[in-house]
């Protein structure tokens, strides 16, 4: 409900909305992530909802911000970083030049915390990574109704798998 989430028809090929699920390491935190993104400028990912369930919640704060920043990193690996190179070897040799999401570029997030006091404490550490990299992939293939395999999704990435 916290993050809208809606039967889906087809995209319109500017916006969509993706989810996606996963358990860390197969044992800890679940962690789901709906996305929402945008296509007009460039492949942009306006807010990311996260539900978390680790179990006994010691420090509630502690598991907030690690989900909201593992959810930034995530945005960051799928639609930005890679490091290029060609036959001379990598182009990138600064952090200047290298492809990483800006704080312009950050999108609105809000962590919905499952609190399970009856159950023992999960680790919930890099829970949110693996979830938001599928729900931006999910939104994107809502969004053209093409699915992307390669990352980083990037605007030159779709146009390709539109053609």
């Amino acid at each position: 409900d916290r993050a809208g989430w809606r039967t889906r028809g087809a995209g319109d090929g500017t916006t969509g909305m993706g989810i996606a699920f996963a358990q860390y390491k197969n044992k800890q935190t679940y962690c789901a992530v709906v996305a929402e993104v945008s296509l007009e400028a460039d492949v942009r990912v306006t807010r990311c909802v996260a539900a978390v369930d680790s179990g006994l919640a010691i420090n509630p704060n502690g598991i907030v911000n690690q989900t909201e920043g593992g959810v930034i990193q995530a945005v960051s690996w799928t639609l930005k970083e890679a490091v290029p190179f060609d036959e001379t070897g990598v182009r990138c040799m600064t952090w200047d030049d290298y492809p990483i999401l800006r704080f312009d570029e950050v999108p609105e997030v809000e962590v919905v915390l499952i609190n399970r006091p009856d159950q023992k404490s999960l680790g919930a550490g890099e829970a949110a990574q693996g979830p938001t990299g599928a729900a931006i992939a999910n939104a994107i293939a809502n969004a053209i109704g093409v699915r992307l395999r390669d990352l980083p999704l990037t605007k030159d990435r779709i146009a390709k798998a539109l053609v």
